[in-house]
């Protein structure tokens, strides 16, 4: 602002040079940047330095009070030069009817004159408006971008009104270059202090936002009495969340004590807050879905239950969670998400692990009392190759790797084990449920891909 050719200043030469070169750099940084340097850009001087000490008090006086004289009237140029520039930008009233604007930047040049005339070695605080403006951005949904071009429009113009009255009671060129160079710190402080604002509001309204997430996925995977349609698309709009048809819950397993959340993205709710973290998935069958969620979870163990109508998605929870509880057993694999629908028949299977071991007693008995635990096993194996292929011993053997002679060897040691039980289609069934059992808990070898 200060280098434009309507400064009425020449450029200075020697230190006041040295000043110049500083205010282009920090010029071309932008206003996050040299918010970003806190403290140390903050307690530089912004009222009057060296230069000014040359100048007599009356002429700074008398500078100051026509500074002040002008200030309404300047305050009312730059709002109606920001109301051309954004004009869809809303001015919020404050107590006294003025916009809080016009407030604000009237104290901001009045502020700004008291500083240079007093000589303040650091500059004091900006009116709370000033962080006002930075929440009242998140509250728009906007970014600081337009907050920022809004105050370096305001320092532009001020700096043009005060070089103006600095040549009508003729104070020197290099005192306007420092006074210059104090505008674009009292830019950085108010720009700061929106930032402030900016940052406070952006964690707040995320906190809250999170807070009201967590209770809809409460509120999805809790047992339902009576249909939760309405409460639960009334929660769901309460935080944006698009309630789809049908959603799968996935439970994840921490790698470790401070894992960063997974990056699941826009429609899936996350529950960090628990032992084993929960996410919502909204149309888990929808295409692409389950290629994104898996790269979102890359690096965490779980499972994810099966796809129900959204009312239902505790039974999803369920099925995840004993998933989950399998793969803390060692019973599923570790180093991904599994999809429960892909591990049917351990889900069924293994968690009824005392009726099974109870019904693989009775109907395994006369196999366990007549042959050795080796042989018992193969011939297992053999009984369970058959009821899943109900092939003949060529087929059975393919399946085993071994000599369909030695299939046929021990079909017949199975049928004179089991007799005519081998072809009740209820012991059949029996018969491979613990079989199956078996080989799932490892006891087996399992069958060929």
């Amino acid at each position: 602002m200060c280098r434009s050719s309507r400064s009425p200043t020449r450029p200075p030469t020697g230190r006041p040079a040295r000043r110049a070169r500083a205010r282009t750099r920090l010029e071309r940084r932008g206003p996050a940047d040299r918010a970003a340097c806190g403290p140390d850009i903050q307690e530089r001087t912004v009222g009057a330095s060296s230069a000014w000490h040359g100048v007599p008090r009356e002429r700074i006086q008398r500078f100051a009070d026509r500074t002040l004289e002008q200030v309404p009237e300047l305050a009312q140029d730059i709002l109606a030069a920001i109301r051309r520039e954004y004009p869809g930008l809303a001015f919020i009233p404050g107590e006294s009817g003025e916009p809080k604007a016009l407030v604000a930047i009237r104290h901001a040049l009045e502020l700004f004159v008291e500083q240079m005339t007093t000589g303040s070695d650091r500059p004091r605080a900006l009116p709370e408006m000033f962080q006002d403006f930075g929440r009242g951005e998140v509250t728009q949904g906007r970014s600081l971008d337009s907050l920022q071009g809004i105050y370096r429009l305001a320092v532009r113009l001020s700096w043009r009104r005060l070089a103006e009255i600095g040549q009508q009671v003729d104070i020197p060129p290099s005192a306007m270059y420092e006074l210059a160079e104090s505008a674009f710190e009292y830019l950085d402080v108010m720009v700061a202090q929106s930032v402030r604002g900016y940052a406070e509001a952006v964690a707040r309204h995320a906190g809250e936002r999170l807070r009201r997430q967590r209770l809809l996925v409460d509120l999805l995977l809790t047992e339902h009495r009576t249909d939760p349609s309405v409460v639960l698309a009334d929660r769901a709009a309460d935080v944006g969340w698009h309630l789809p048809e049908k959603v799968a819950v996935a439970v994840l397993l921490r790698p470790a004590v401070e894992a960063v959340a997974p990056a699941v993205g826009d429609g899936v709710l996350l529950d960090m807050e628990g032992e084993q973290p929960r996410l919502v998935v909204p149309e888990p069958d929808a295409p692409g879905r389950a290629e994104l969620l898996h790269r979102a979870v890359a690096g965490w163990s779980g499972a994810i239950g099966p796809s129900v109508p959204v009312a239902e998605a505790v039974t999803s929870l369920r099925w995840a969670e004993t998933a989950v509880g399998m793969i803390e057993q060692g019973l599923l694999p570790r180093g991904r998400l599994l999809h429960c629908g892909e591990h049917v028949e351990a889900l069924v299977l293994l968690p009824a692990g005392v009726l099974i071991d109870d019904l693989a007693r009775r109907r395994l008995a006369r196999l366990d009392r007549s042959v050795g635990p080796a042989h018992a096993n193969r011939l297992a194996e053999t009984l369970l190759a058959w009821l899943e292929t109900r092939g003949g011993a060529t087929e059975v053997a393919a399946r085993l790797g071994v000599h369909p002679q030695t299939v046929r060897y021990r079909l017949k040691q199975l049928r004179e084990l089991w007799g005519e039980d081998l072809d009740d289609p209820d012991r059949r069934f029996e018969l491979e449920l613990v079989l199956r059992a078996r080989r799932l808990r490892g006891a087996l070898v399992p069958p060929p891909d």
